[in-house]
């Protein structure tokens, strides 16, 4: 007799920050967004954003996309579905905003360091390599 295997349908939950879906959260003023956020960034919010940072907001809901130097913009549920260009110290990274990345720092998502793997020691690299065939 032949077992019938279950198969489990994984469905994907939509995304809540501390428990409140992105739509609830684009709704709420600055002031209660701030509340939900760790205190650092609370902090930045409450104290209120820099001139640069306004400019970049205005951009971002007049195109959908913009160049930033600002590493240190936090991301907010209102800049979602946009693409942002984050420069790395080298060139702009292009990064699409998706709900997970809410309240983390732009700066975040372009990484300054490449990371580097190492292979095996070359040619000439050690003394027991002169005897290794060069075929």
């Amino acid at each position: 007799m032949v077992a019938k295997k279950r198969v489990k349908v994984q469905r994907r939950k939509d995304f809540r920050y501390r428990g409140k879906p992105i739509e609830e959260l684009q709704k709420l003023s600055t002031e209660e967004l701030a509340n939900l956020f760790p205190s650092r960034i609370r902090r930045k919010l409450k104290r209120g954003l820099r001139s640069e940072e306004e400019k970049l907001l205005r951009v971002l809901r007049k195109k959908g996309t913009a160049r930033t130097h600002l590493r240190d913009m936090i991301v907010l549920p209102e800049m979602i579905g946009k693409v942002i260009e984050i420069h790395n110290g080298r060139y702009f990274e292009r990064v699409e905003i998706k709900p997970e990345m809410v309240g983390h720092y732009l700066g975040e998502f372009a990484l300054t360091r490449k990371f580097i793997k190492h292979s095996g020691p070359g040619v000439g690299a050690t003394r027991s390599s002169k005897y290794v065939p060069l075929k």
